[in-house]
């Protein structure tokens, strides 16, 4: 036989590499879960994307068993939390950012409509803690202390829990029946509260009451004071003070028609709209900055100036008289920094009311042995939040951090977790967040302009004659629109995008809540299921050696629908 007579064509390796024609496969689809920019935003560290996909789905009380496993105190939350979760909102980018604050005071109304119940742990470890001060940060980490088996008291100053939620919080902010709802259910966990009980010695209090650990998260309940020329002490009082004896019933009606606030936060625009409610012809705040530098935000000065109340800028109180006060006007220098321009103006004012600043009352923490604090706060590991004393952890204002309710509430589930690690001799260890989906890795296509629904609001001219809750919740079908409009953003919500668009068949529907996997033996590598991805829940990734046959069709795995990680 010739050359040009023998079959040149070597024999197909059977059972070795790839059995199809065609380019080799150089990179494969796996499906991800991302990070959305809402979880990672959230202080409390909630699952937001998650439960949003099961109120989505009609599912209220799974969505708010999800969001209750990282915050107990939805009702709340959906009324005071300033909602940095939607300032980082994807949709923003869209049209306008989910309204997810409503939606999360909708789930806590409607669970304490229905009573519904938190389960309680099946065992208890045998340990007790302490936690001093039932403000937001207390009562999350008692919420979750409680829920992992341990035995809980709460000790507290005040005549009832809540702290600055009770006592600086307006109630047309935050129904007090909705408060007392919502820390009945933690209550209900076997949480012991001990009311007007002032902690002076902690090691006393560990020693005679058998605590293992304790968690410190007293409040900024003490007023900072400045000293005005002329000041008549019976005119002068501070923003603390007189909020508490609202909440109290000390406080009647303001005989004087002229009330000046002192300050720029957000105490000082709930003493300027109490002040109102009872009784004040005439409001002013006096700030020595200007509107971008305030601290408070800005939806609080909005509404205040909504209900009449006048904001001074870049003004201090230099003297008072009887019935005014003298006032210099400010100037920024090259820094930002507000300085004298010996320019004065008077300003009517019968009372004034400071509200320069609030300190945390940690003194009585100066005498334990390890514990360092600078000012007002004390010094805490940013990962355990364990003080320099063994077994002492401490949160919310008593730590240096921005002084919310959402962040107290985080710092209440971060603690409790390394106290219950700490309790177990092991060291805790957050898990790794995921990348990030940001807006640019959105496939924007599949989603259409739909903008959001507000909450309806009292007329400003009505809310200043009583102390009626400001704001109306959302609506059961505003609800569903709302939470429609999550873009899922990495995460998977079963479009069936990546099924139709696969031209080799090569994805496998698992069923309702099971999302999918991919038949490596029939893909081909092309890359449509990842380009067609609206909320980049695929990723491609080099294949780790083309040579390696596919002997796992379905090495993706199985996600549940719920995979979006937490935000701390």
């Amino acid at each position: 036989m010739t050359t040009g007579d023998r079959d040149l064509t070597p024999l197909a390796p059977l059972g070795l590499g790839r059995l199809r024609s065609g380019p080799v496969r150089e990179r494969r689809p796996v499906y991800v879960d991302l990070l959305p920019p809402c979880n990672a935003g959230c202080p409390a560290g909630e699952n937001i994307q998650g439960w949003l996909a099961l109120v989505r789905a009609g599912d209220h009380e799974g969505a708010w068993r999800l969001l209750t496993a990282d915050n107990p105190l939805p009702a709340v939350h959906g009324r005071v939390c300033y909602h940095p979760c939607e300032r980082v909102c994807n949709r923003a980018e869209l049209d306008s950012a989910i309204s997810i604050h409503g939606v999360e005071r909708f789930l806590g109304d409607l669970a304490i409509e229905r009573g519904w119940q938190l389960t309680p742990p099946e065992r208890s470890s045998g340990r007790r803690v302490l936690v001093v001060g039932s403000g937001p940060s207390g009562l999350s980490a008692a919420y979750h202390l409680a829920r992992l088996g341990h035995e809980v008291v709460v000790r507290d100053n005040g005549p009832a829990p809540g702290g600055m939620m009770r006592y600086g919080i307006p109630s047309y902010r935050l129904p007090r029946e909705v408060l007392d709802a919502e820390i009945g259910r933690i209550a209900a966990l076997g949480v012991v509260f001990e009311q007007d009980h002032r902690v002076t010695d902690l090691a006393a209090e560990m020693r005679d009451g058998g605590f293992d650990a304790v968690f410190v998260a007293v409040g900024a309940h003490l007023s900072k004071r400045v000293d005005i020329p002329n000041e008549d002490a019976s005119r002068v009082i501070d923003a603390v003070s007189f909020l508490r004896e609202v909440e109290s019933g000390e406080q009647g009606a303001l005989t004087n028609r002229h009330v000046a606030v002192y300050g720029g936060g957000n105490t000082a625009m709930d003493a300027a709209r109490v002040a109102r409610r009872l009784g004040a012809e005439d409001t002013v705040i006096v700030y020595r900055r200007t509107r971008a530098q305030m601290p408070a935000h800005e939806e609080e000065a909005v509404d205040a100036e909504r209900e009449g109340i006048r904001i001074n800028w870049l003004r201090t109180i230099s003297s008072m008289n009887e019935h005014e006060l003298t006032v210099e006007v400010q100037a920024l220098d090259e820094h930002g920094r507000p300085h004298g321009t010996g320019h004065f103006e008077k300003l009517a004012a019968d009372t004034v009311i400071l509200a320069v600043g609030q300190e945390s009352d940690t003194g009585f923490l100066r005498s334990v042995p390890g514990v360092q604090l600078d000012g007002d706060t004390v010094q805490v590991d940013p990962v355990t939040l364990m003080t320099g004393a063994a077994g002492v952890f401490a949160g919310g204002d008593a730590v240096p951090s921005e002084r919310t309710v959402t962040v107290g509430v985080g710092h209440g589930k971060k603690a409790a977790r390394s106290i219950d690690a700490w309790l177990a001799g092991r060291e805790h260890a957050p898990a790794p967040k995921h990348p990030m989906a940001d807006f640019g890795k959105l496939n924007l296509w599949y989603f259409g302009d739909h903008s959001r629904r507000e909450q309806a609001e009292l007329d400003p001219a009505e809310r200043v004659h009583a102390f009626v809750e400001v704001t109306a919740g959302l609506t059961p079908q505003e609800v569903a629109y709302e939470a429609g409009r999550c873009l899922s953003c990495g995460n998977c919500f079963e479009c069936d995008g990546c099924l139709g668009a696969c031209p080799e068949d090569a994805v496998i529907k698992l069923g309702t809540g099971h999302r999918y996997r991919f038949d490596y033996t029939a893909c081909t590598g092309c890359g449509t299921c990842y380009r067609q991805c609206p909320v980049h829940a695929i990723e491609m990734v080099a294949e780790e050696s083309a040579a390696v046959p596919d002997t796992d069709p379905y090495a993706a795995g199985d996600r549940g629908v719920l995979g979006a990680t937490e935000g701390s």
